[in-house]
C-alpha cells in the first residue's frame, strides 16, 4: 500500500506530543511494509531541523516541505472575522504547499491519502482533482472544542469574546467539510462519539496514539521531584503551567517545602524562563525529552482544556511515571483512577495527590509500574498501526459505512 502522509507540521525529528503522534505513524507503517510519502507544512514556529533528518528517515520516506507563514495577521484575523471564516484553518491555505502537492500527485499513485489534522482540509479539492486515493483524516483532537474550552477558562473578557468567535468559527468549519473526507481514524472513542454527534456519517474508526516503549537504564530519578513537560507554544500546555504555578504550588511548597518542580518544553515563554520561584527550575527545552522523564519522579499534567490524547502522558507512563493529571487531561486513555495515575482538578486536590505520593512511596512506585504495564498492553505501536492498515483497506474496499 502506498500512503501519502499529509503533516501540519514537520513531524520528525519528534520533538513534542504532535510530532510524536505522526511520526508514530510514519514508523509504523515503514515496518509493517507500507511504503510512505510525507509532505509536510513547516513555518517559523516549527521550522524544518536539517541537521537533525537522518539519511535513513529522507530515504525510507522522501521527505518534503513547504514553507507557510503561519504567524497572526491582524488584518487577515479581522477579515476572516468578518467573514465568518475559521482563521485557524485559513491560515494553512498556500498556492505553493498545493502546487508542491499537486505535482506528487501527478507523479506518483497513491492508495491512501493520510491527512493529519482538519487544517489542511482546504487541500482535499486538489486531492481529488489529482488522485483516485482514499482520503483518511487522522483527527488528532475535535479542534473547537479546545478553543471553547479555553474561552470557558479565561478571564479576560475581550480574550473570552475572540476565543469564543474562534471556536464558533471552527466549529462550522469542522461541521462543514467533516464529510469530505471518505474516512476518519480518531484517536479516542469520545471524539469519535463527538464527530458522530455533530453530523459525520463517515466511516470512523479510534485508534489511539501508538508508541515504542522502550526503557531509560540506569537513570535513577530524583527524589521529591514533580515535572512538567510539553510544547509551551501550544495554549493549553501554557495556561494550564500557569494555572499550575499560580494555584497549586504554592500549597504543595507550604506543605511540602521538601519538593521541587522542574518545567521543560520548547517554547517557554520569557518570562516564565525569568522565573525565579522557591522551589521551581524552568529548563526550557531539553536534548532529551525520555532522559529528562526518567531523571524526575512525578508528572503532573495540569491540563484544563483539551481533546485528544495527550501523547506526553502517554510517554511518560510507558517510562513508569506516576502522573497526576486532571479529567481533562486524561481524556482518552483507557485508565483506573488510583491504579494507572491519579486524578486532580483542583488546586487542593492536586496537592492531596501529591502529599499522598510522597508519604508513600510504594504506592507512587507501584502506580508507575502499573502505568507502564498499561501502556505495554494497550498503546504498542505495531498493533495500533495494524489497526490503522486494516481501516485503510476496508476504505479501499468499500466494506465500512
Amino acid at each position: 500500500m502506498k500512503v501519502l502522509q499529509l503533516c501540519y507540521k514537520p513531524p520528525y525529528p519528534p520533538v513534542d506530543g504532535g510530532t510524536l503522534a505522526m511520526n508514530s505513524v510514519t514508523q509504523g507503517l515503514l515496518e509493517n511494509g507500507q511504503s510512505v510519502k510525507v509532505l509536510s507544512v513547516c513555518s517559523d514556529k516549527h521550522p524544518v531541523r536539517s541537521e537533525a533528518l537522518e539519511p535513513e528517515y529522507l530515504d525510507a520516506t522522501g521527505f518534503e516541505s513547504v514553507y507557510i507563514d503561519l504567524s497572526i495577521h491582524p488584518l487577515a484575523a479581522a477579515t476572516a472575522l468578518l467573514c465568518g471564516e475559521s482563521y485557524n484553518v485559513n491560515r494553512f491555505i498556500s498556492k505553493d504547499f498545493e502546487s508542491k502537492l499537486v505535482g506528487i500527485l501527478d507523479s506518483g499513485t497513491f492508495d491512501i491519502v493520510h491527512v493529519e489534522s482538519i487544517f489542511l482540509t482546504p487541500y482535499l479539492p486538489a486531492i481529488r482533482r489529482h488522485s483516485q486515493a482514499h482520503i483518511v483524516l487522522r483527527a488528532h483532537n475535535v479542534e473547537h472544542r479546545i478553543w471553547r474550552q479555553m474561552a470557558e477558562g479565561t478571564h479576560n473578557p475581550l480574550k473570552r469574546w475572540y476565543l469564543k468567535k474562534l471556536a464558533l468559527a471552527l466549529r462550522q468549519y469542522e461541521l462543514e467539510h467533516i464529510n469530505d473526507y471518505d474516512g476518519i481514524a480518531c484517536i479516542t472513542a469520545n471524539d469519535s462519539e463527538t464527530l458522530r454527534q455533530l453530523g459525520c456519517r463517515k466511516p470512523m474508526t479510534d485508534i489511539p496514539f501508538g508508541i515504542n516503549v522502550n526503557p531509560i537504564d540506569n537513570v535513577d530519578p530524583e527524589p521529591n521531584t514533580l515535572f512538567h513537560i510539553g510544547s509551551m507554544d501550544w495554549m493549553p500546555n501554557c495556561e494550564g503551567v500557569r494555572w499550575f504555578l499560580e494555584k497549586v504550588w504554592p500549597l504543595i511548597h507550604e506543605e511540602l517545602p521538601q519538593m521541587k518542580l522542574f518545567l521543560a518544553g520548547r517554547k517557554m515563554p520569557d518570562d516564565l524562563m525569568a522565573l525565579r520561584s522557591n522551589g521551581v527550575t524552568v529548563v526550557g527545552e531539553v536534548p532529551d525529552a525520555a532522559y529528562f522523564i526518567a531523571s524526575k519522579q512525578i508528572n503532573i499534567v495540569p491540563l484544563l482544556a483539551g481533546s485528544g490524547i495527550r501523547v506526553k502522558i502517554i510517554e511518560a507512563m510507558s517510562l513508569g511515571k506516576t502522573v497526576i493529571t486532571t479529567t481533562v487531561g486524561a481524556a482518552g486513555i483507557d485508565y483506573v483512577d488510583g491504579r494507572d495515575l491519579l486524578l486532580a482538578d483542583t488546586p487542593e486536590q492536586f496537592a492531596a495527590q501529591v502529599r499522598r505520593c510522597a508519604e508513600n512511596p510504594e504506592l507512587c512506585r507501584q502506580i508507575g509500574d502499573n502505568a507502564r504495564s498499561l501502556i505495554l498492553e494497550k498503546y504498542g505501536n505495531e498493533a495500533i498501526t495494524k489497526r490503522l492498515i486494516d481501516f485503510y483497506n476496508k476504505i479501499a474496499k468499500g466494506t465500512l459505512m
